[in-house]
């Protein structure tokens, strides 16, 4: 996953950084990891790693069944 698939968009603190307007790519991704450092309120969770290492944000029964065997 990437740092964007997990970041909260629509706390107040995202509005704040306007993360909205962010590229998502290689380049930009430190500039998401750094925010999602400084404002842990900003990281969706739970975040579920399988054995095979994909990872979901497991907020919906559906996303946790897909990496369960």
């Amino acid at each position: 996953m990437e740092p964007w698939d997990i970041a909260r968009t629509g706390e107040p603190v995202a509005a704040e950084l306007g993360m909205d307007a962010w590229a998502r790519g290689e380049a930009e991704r430190g500039r998401w990891i750094e925010a999602l450092a400084a404002h842990p309120v900003l990281i969706q969770r739970p975040i579920i790693t399988a054995d095979d290492g994909t990872a979901v944000v497991g907020r919906s029964p559906e996303s946790v069944r897909s990496v369960l065997p």
